[in-house]
């Protein structure tokens, strides 16, 4: 594989100095990708690379809106903390795009993600953009492209012998939502390419690591990710409908087809409920008698800066999902647990979930103008309509 190394761009990144000077801009090291990039991970390196620079500017408009708030060390607590730990995450996931499809890199994320302060201002330093990328025939040997994947298949390994993913079906046996139904179809979807994926990762590792390299480094995570997906398509149904148990524990482990073949297609298609079902209405429940969750709005009583318009919105119409997520698991629960079920198993967990995205309103908003107090801990107990 051709290794390229990536040239900085000297282009200034961020907020510049106030007049005076005075106000620090941050400084961090670059992320420097000296692999060639499998054509397939090329647009996510792409992206991470650009939301390198974007994490930057926004943590130096941080520093110019909350001038003269917090102590000595606000600036490292508030804002350079938790850009590392962007910085950290942004740079993991550029090692496993690339890991997919290639052997994964080192780019040294826990080295790279601290960054300092220029103290007396000053342009940050640009993160550099450019991606090399791997030349033709470098990336796992194209296994898994021209068509290889469109005849009811996810693909074999094109060297003999070279062992497969043999996973088992993951089926849909009830009636899915409407408002579910391009979820659920994503998820499985989802479960296809995650065989490819693992396919393609097990032809290009060839000959690293020891007896049980296969087991540990491809199937283990393949456990994790398909059991994460089949619980978002058992999440997805529920918020609408009986929340089903589709065997995540038993559905997930993969093993081996150890003489190579085609990795069997995950199904794709579902039933669609008829109309009627879960009633259509997000905000009540549809049975007599079923209680309902009462809470109390959350009023955004300040101007919203620009840039944190899109954030807030979304986290506003996640408080209503989170609404009509608790309805649903209500009617879905009915005769579960004891008298307090429904304040612990539903009540209890919304709450935490409306702190959190009141909180994330008010630092969307504070990373552009003052923070401001929504009052989360008064806005997130929600009570009954018995």
């Amino acid at each position: 594989m051709a290794v390229v190394a990536v040239a900085m761009v000297g282009v200034g990144l961020g907020v510049a100095a106030a007049a005076d000077g005075a106000v620090p801009t941050v400084n961090c090291p670059g992320v420097k990708i000296n692999v060639a990039v499998p054509a397939s991970a090329q647009a996510e390196i792409t992206r991470n690379l650009q939301l390198l620079n974007t994490q930057i500017q926004e943590a130096n408009a941080r520093i110019v809106s909350t001038q003269g708030q917090g102590g000595a060390n606000f600036i490292q607590n508030a804002i350079l903390g938790p850009l590392k730990d962007k910085r950290f995450a942004t740079i993991n996931r550029m090692e496993t795009a690339i890991g997919r499809t290639a052997a994964k890199p080192n780019l040294n994320a826990e080295g790279l993600s601290t960054c300092g302060l220029n103290a007396n201002g000053g342009a940050s330093a640009a993160q550099p953009t450019a991606v090399p990328t791997a030349a033709a025939g470098d990336n796992a040997g194209g296994g898994n492209t021209g068509g290889g994947n469109t005849g009811g298949d996810n693909g074999g390994n094109a060297a003999a012998g070279v062992p497969t993913v043999n996973c088992p079906a993951v089926n849909i046996g009830v009636a899915v939502p409407a408002q579910a139904k391009a979820e659920v179809e994503r998820n499985l979807a989802l479960l296809n390419t995650q065989i490819q994926e693992a396919n393609a990762r097990i032809v290009s590792t060839q000959g690293q690591g020891g007896a049980n390299f296969i087991q540990n480094a491809i199937l283990g995570p393949l456990e994790d990710k398909r059991f994460a997906t089949i619980n978002r398509i058992e999440t997805a149904i529920g918020r609408n409908a009986a929340k089903p148990n589709l065997n995540a524990e038993g559905l997930s482990p993969c093993s081996l087809n150890q003489n190579g073949g085609n990795s069997a297609a995950q199904p794709t298609a579902v039933a669609t409920a008829g109309p009627g079902n879960a009633g259509g209405d997000n905000g009540g429940n549809a049975a007599a008698g079923v209680p309902t969750v009462n809470c109390p709005a959350v009023n955004i009583g300040v101007a919203i800066p620009a840039q944190a318009a899109a954030e807030v919105a979304r986290n506003l119409e996640l408080l209503q999902t989170q609404i009509n997520e608790a309805n649903a698991r209500i009617v879905s629960t009915q005769g579960q647990g004891g008298a307090n079920f429904i304040q612990n198993a539903i009540l209890g967990p919304l709450q935490g979930k409306r702190f959190s995205a009141i909180n994330r309103i008010e630092t969307a908003i504070g990373r552009n103008a003052a923070k401001p107090n929504l009052n989360a801990e008064g806005l997130s107990p929600c009570t009954l309509n018995e």
